[in-house]
């Protein structure tokens, strides 16, 4: 059975006029078998991505999506 993660990640985007960094954040939906893969993939996909963004992973629990159709 599938289990999905939804992953909170701070991603720095821009810096703002008065030089404080601007901050989105982003989820992302992970199918894993635990809150730790699930971090670990988001982390993994952050860093083999071409793009050098700061980031942080600020909260990862387990969503309420039963499973996906595609």
């Amino acid at each position: 059975m599938n289990k999905f993660f939804e992953v909170t990640v701070a991603v720095e985007v821009a810096i703002q006029k008065n030089g404080k960094p601007k901050i989105v954040k982003e989820v992302y939906l992970v199918d894993a078998m635990s809150v730790t893969e699930a971090e670990a993939r988001v982390v993994k996909d952050f860093l083999s991505s071409s793009q050098n963004m700061d980031y942080q992973v600020s909260s990862v629990k387990e969503s309420r999506v039963l499973r996906v159709i595609s």
